[in-house]
């Protein structure tokens, strides 16, 4: 039996984040999700809010600390990718994604940590890539922000590990979204070859694994880093 939490999802209004969202409601949480535009799934309260500016955010959590309760577990999911090689990259296409995908989890994770100090309890659950420590061609500035999550979920649990706090980073995979849909065929073919599994992973697959850091049964677990990629990162 898992404690009823207060969860607050960014970008939890499609793809991974939403699934995220749909899987806390089935499970009895109080859910909310932020959404630049769109609505979160049926269940949960949508907040407008840009993981960029910190006066949406604070608004955003201000609403939901009223209509919910102090957010208890924080998924940092939203996110943009740019991709491009580096010598076309420009700086505005390394800036606006490292700014979303890394400063995005700094603004939320510390709005959300005020109330997490005071209750002494905290789920802090950064949504990484496979990319971020395997990788990838034509994503320098999203696999750097990926992996400065990392980095960001360490030092965290350093600093606040001792008052009930976790930190921990999930590193997706290929997962079935619109984003992957679009993909050419042969591109999909070239991809499940080089991933164990041999398949793409759902976006339940995904939103399980965080469920279950976010509940009592992973209080000791901190720092870490779990892949759901279907073998395709092994040890990195």
């Amino acid at each position: 039996m898992t404690t009823e939490r207060v969860v607050l999802v960014t970008g939890g209004n499609r793809g991974i984040g939403r699934a995220i969202a749909e899987r806390f409601v089935a499970e009895g949480h109080r859910v909310a999700v932020t959404a630049r535009s769109g609505e979160g799934p049926e269940g949960t309260l949508t907040v407008r809010a840009d993981v960029i500016d910190s006066a949406s955010l604070d608004a955003a959590f201000t609403e939901v600390e009223a209509q919910l309760g102090p957010v208890e577990v924080v998924v940092a999911n939203a996110g943009i990718t740019k991709d491009t090689l580096l010598m076309r990259m420009s700086e505005d296409d390394f800036d606006s994604v490292v700014s979303t995908n890394l400063g995005g989890a700094f603004r939320v994770v510390k709005r959300a940590s005020k109330g997490m100090l005071r209750a002494r309890w905290g789920r802090v659950i950064l949504i990484s890539s496979v990319v971020g420590l395997y990788g990838s061609a034509g994503q320098v500035n999203y696999a750097s922000s990926k992996s400065g999550l990392v980095g960001f979920a360490r030092s965290l649990t350093r600093e606040l590990g001792g008052r009930g706090i976790t930190a921990n980073v999930v590193a997706p995979g290929f997962i079935e979204t619109d984003m992957t849909a679009a993909l050419p065929d042969e591109t999909k073919a070239e991809y499940k070859r080089s991933i164990p599994a041999g398949r793409f992973a759902t976006p339940d697959e995904v939103a399980g694994v965080v469920t279950w850091l976010a509940s009592d049964d992973a209080a000791y677990i901190s720092g870490a880093v779990i892949p759901v990629d279907g073998g395709l990162g092994m040890g990195h």
